[in-house]
Formats: structure tokens, sequence, C-alpha cells
């Protein structure tokens, strides 16, 4: 019995090895760079955290079929280096002989890649997935509505609009009234009549104007 169960475990060990290796059918290749990622706060990629993956490849699997039943010990790593990368293929639960394929093992990983990234604090460029192209974020969408935002854009331009005309027109006046005053003190400062077609100066009531012909004659006379 004993041997028998050995026997079988080898014969397990011999098809795994052949199911998982570099450029295997099915199979992916994972770079992981913790130290890029983390810095001084990066981890050791361990046995814990090959149990981690295998946990959050068979969560992949089961999440993007739900008749999935898809088990950790589906999940196999090999080629695993000190830098880290290795390769992992997902085996059919149901003979665990072959392996599901590509196809579905990349459209649960793209769907759930941020759950992935999540777990070991990594990023699509700090864990890659070499066959399996980048998923971009969804798109943020505001919290107020796009027409929301628009038709206030145009409402602050409408009124910007009638405020500079308002004070434009204001200052069009004020300026024209200054204008007017200034010319009408312009004209009683200069104002000139006409007197037999010959321009004069306006006759001043108050003090009157002396006319220098008779100034002149005065002056050849002196006072008693």
């Amino acid at each position: 019995m004993l041997r028998a169960l050995l026997l079988t475990l080898s014969v397990v060990a011999i098809v795994h090895a052949e199911l998982c290796k570099p450029d295997a059918q099915n199979a992916f290749k994972v770079r992981i760079s913790i130290k890029t990622a983390l810095g001084d706060n990066a981890y050791a990629w361990d046995a814990n955290e090959e149990y981690l993956f295998k946990a959050m490849v068979a969560f992949a699997m089961r999440r993007y079929s739900s008749k999935s039943t898809t088990q950790i010990s589906n999940v196999l790593l090999c080629n695993v280096t000190d830098r880290v990368s290795f390769w992992f293929v997902v085996t059919d639960s149901s003979k665990n002989v072959t392996t599901v394929p590509g196809s579905e093992v990349e459209a649960a990983i793209r769907m759930n890649r941020n759950r992935i990234n999540s777990a070991f604090l990594l990023s699509d460029k700090t864990l890659q997935f070499l066959k399996i192209t980048s998923t971009l974020s969804p798109p943020v969408e505001p919290s107020t509505p796009v027409w929301l935002i628009v038709f206030g854009v145009v409402l602050c331009l409408i009124v910007a609009g009638i405020v500079f005309l308002i004070v434009s027109g204001i200052q069009k006046h004020k300026k024209k009234n200054k204008e007017s005053t200034e010319r009408e003190n312009l004209e009683e400062k200069v104002e000139v009549t006409l007197e037999n077609g010959i321009p004069c100066e306006a006759l001043d009531l108050k003090t009157g104007r002396i006319n220098g012909v008779f100034a002149a004659d005065d002056e050849r006379f002196t006072s008693l």
C-alpha cells in the first residue's frame, strides 16, 4: 500500500514537472521586483509568499468562473530564482494531469489583477506577468457631472462679460462727462465775441478794460 502511494506520488511529481517548465504549453512567466517597489520595506520571497501567490491565482480562477473548482494544489510553480522570477501553470482540477488553457488563465489574471497586486503591495510594473498585458485602471468619474461643470464655466463667462460691459459703460460715461465739463470751462475762459466782424475778448463788467490808446495819452499829462 505504501509502495503504491509512493509510486503514485512519484508519477504525479513527474507529470507536474513536465507540465510546469519554461515555455511549456499554457505556462506563464512571472517577474517580481520587491526591492524596487518597496525599498527598505521590501520583504523576502519565501515559501509563504509562494503559497500566497498560488492562493491568489486559485482565487482568480474561481472568481473568473463560478463553476470552477480550482484548488491551491492546482497551481504549480517551477524554476524559481532568487531575483525573483518563476513559471506557473494551472492544472485541470478534474484530471490534474492537463493544464487549463492559457486563454482562461490570462482572462482570470486580467480580471483580478488589482487584487493580486494588492496582496503583494506591488503594481503592474513590479509584478509582471510577461505574457499577459497590463490592465488599465478604470477611469475615475468626477463627483460632479460633466454637464454641470460645463454649465458653470459658461455661466461664469456670461456673468464676467456682463460685468465688463457695465464697468466699461460707466467708465465711458464718466469720461464723456469729464470731457464735456472741461470743454465748457475752457469756453468760458477764452470766450470771444465778434464786433464789426472783428473778434474781441469779452468785456469784464466788473473791472472794465482800459483802452490802450487813451492810456498812452493820459501818460503825457502830469497830474496837478
